[in-house]
């Protein structure tokens, strides 16, 4: 199946104003908690392999 992909021509994407702090801190919070997970993740695969071998 083929997928399509559609070029937007546009300079920016969303509101034309800055963060606010609340944002800025949601932003940041969000992304160390994902960033958690993942080492979470990479951690528990290390972990099976070294209990395995």
């Amino acid at each position: 199946m083929k997928t399509k992909n559609v070029e937007l021509d546009v300079d920016f994407i969303g509101g034309q104003r800055s963060l606010t702090k609340e944002e800025e801190k949601a932003i940041s919070d969000f992304i160390r908690k994902e960033k958690s997970k993942k080492t979470k993740t990479s951690s528990r695969k290390k972990e099976t392999i070294r209990q395995i071998t």
